[in-house]
C-alpha cells in the first residue's frame, strides 16, 4: 500500500490537469473493425479549392490527446495546403455552438467536430449542411441529427471489449483463481462514446457476472449507476470512496476495477490507497504518460493506445480526398446509429497495452517508448 500511495502522490500534480477523458459513438452492433480500408464510400462534395479553410471544433482541453490533436491539426492541415481554423470550446457547449457558427460564416469547406455533447449541435450542423459544408464527427459521434456525413474514430465498442478482456486476464494473472470482487466505472453520460465503451466491456464481463466468476459487491452494474459526470477525476474518486466505505469494510477484498480511461483509473487508485486496500487490477484508456508510468511500475494493469497522430492523419487524408471530389474511406456502414441515421464510419483499430507489450506497442511513439525502458 505504501508503494501505491507514493506512486499516486507522484502523479497527482500532473493528473489534476486531466479532469476528463478524450476517451470518447453510439454503436448499435457488436462487430469489431479493422484499420481503414477502401471497402465503402460516403457522399462526397464536388471538390473545392486546394487552399480552402477547414474548421476543427474541439471540446475542452481535458486530456493529453485533445491537446495533442490541436497541434497536429494545425500543422497537418497547413502542410497539406489548407487554412486551418482550430478551436477549443473550454467554456462549454454554448461556446462550441458559437465557434462552429463562426467557422460556417468564415466559409470553411469541411467541418471536423469533436463534440462536448454531440446531441446539442443540431442547429449549427444544419446551418453547415445548408452552406454546403461536409461534416465529420471526430472521435465522438454527433447524435440526433441527419447533418453529419462521416464518423472517423477508433472502434470504441472494441475498446470496451479489450478493456473487459484485459480485466479478466489481469485477475487471473495477479489474483489467482476466482471468484473475484470487482467494481465498474463508466464515462460521462453526455459523451456518446461512454455507451460503446461500457457495452463493449460488459459483453465480456456480464457472462462472468452471471456465472458467479465475478461479483460486483456494490450491486451497481448499469451504466447509469456507474457513470462519471464530465469524466471528472474528483467525481470518480468520490463515488469510489462511497463504494469502498459502504461495501468493502474489514477484510472484504476488491480484486478489480473496470475503468474506461486513465484519468479515472488514477482517481480510483487514489481512493483504494486511502482506504488501505490492496492494489486491484484496473483498466484504462488513452495511454496518458502518468498511467504508462504506473503500468510499468505494476500499479495500473492496462491502458488502450489510440494513436492521436493516426486519427488526425486519417481526418486530414479525408479532407484531401474531399478537396479532389473523391469519396472518403468507409469501412462500417451498419454500427453507428445516431438516433436519426446510421452514420458511415471510418474506424481505426485500438490496441491494448500492458507492461508485457508496452515497448512493442509504443516503439514508434517518441514520448511513450522511453517510459518502457526502465
Amino acid at each position: 500500500m505504501k508503494k501505491l500511495a507514493s506512486a499516486l502522490v507522484a502523479v497527482s500534480a500532473a493528473g489534476a490537469l486531466l479532469l476528463a477523458g478524450c476517451s470518447s459513438s453510439d454503436r448499435g452492433g457488436n462487430e469489431s473493425s479493422s484499420a481503414p480500408s477502401e471497402s465503402g464510400s460516403a457522399a462526397a462534395p464536388a471538390g473545392f479549392d486546394a487552399g480552402a479553410s477547414i474548421g476543427v471544433s474541439l471540446p475542452q482541453k481535458t486530456s493529453e490527446n485533445w491537446v495533442l490533436a490541436e497541434g497536429l491539426f494545425n500543422d497537418g492541415l497547413t502542410k497539406a495546403g489548407f487554412k486551418p481554423i482550430v478551436q477549443f470550446a473550454n467554456g462549454g457547449v454554448t461556446e462550441q455552438q458559437n465557434q462552429i457558427q463562426s467557422m460556417i460564416e468564415n466559409g470553411v469547406k469541411v467541418l471536423i467536430v469533436g463534440a462536448i455533447d454531440g446531441s446539442q449541435l443540431g442547429t449549427q450542423l444544419k446551418a453547415a449542411k445548408d452552406a454546403g459544408i461536409y461534416v465529420i464527427a471526430y472521435d465522438r459521434l454527433l447524435t440526433n441529427t441527419e447533418d453529419v456525413d462521416l464518423y472517423i474514430a477508433f472502434d470504441n465498442f472494441q475498446v470496451g471489449v479489450l478493456q473487459g478482456t484485459a480485466l479478466l486476464d489481469g485477475l487471473k494473472a495477479q489474483k489467482g483463481d476466482g471468484p473475484y470482487n470487482i467494481e465498474l466505472i463508466a464515462g460521462s453520460p453526455d459523451d456518446a462514446n461512454s455507451k460503446p465503451f461500457f457495452e463493449g466491456a460488459m459483453s465480456i464481463l456480464q457472462p462472468k457476472i452471471d456465472d458467479g466468476t465475478l461479483t460486483v459487491v456494490s450491486g451497481q452494474t448499469t451504466q447509469e449507476q456507474v457513470a462519471t459526470q464530465g469524466w471528472k477525476a474528483e467525481n470518480a474518486q468520490k463515488r469510489m470512496d462511497t463504494v469502498l466505505s459502504g461495501f468493502y469494510a474489514g477484510d472484504t477484498k476488491l480484486d478489480g476495477i473496470l475503468s474506461p480511461n486513465d484519468t479515472l483509473a488514477r482517481a480510483a487508485l487514489t481512493s483504494v490507497a486511502q482506504a488501505g486496500k490492496d492494489v486491484p487490477v484496473i483498466t484504462g484508456q488513452d495511454s496518458e504518460v502518468e498511467s504508462v508510468k504506473l503500468i510499468m511500475e505494476g500499479t495500473q494493469y492496462s491502458t488502450i493506445y489510440k494513436d492521436t497522430r493516426a486519427l488526425v492523419d486519417e481526418n486530414i487524408a479525408t479532407v484531401q480526398k474531399l478537396q479532389k471530389g473523391e469519396a472518403p474511406t468507409v469501412n462500417d456502414t451498419t454500427s453507428y446509429d445516431n438516433g436519426i441515421k446510421v452514420v458511415p464510419a471510418d474506424l481505426l483499430t485500438p490496441k491494448i497495452v500492458t507492461k508485457d507489450n508496452a515497448a512493442e506497442v509504443y516503439k514508434n511513439d517518441e514520448t511513450l517508448f522511453p517510459l518502457t525502458q526502465g
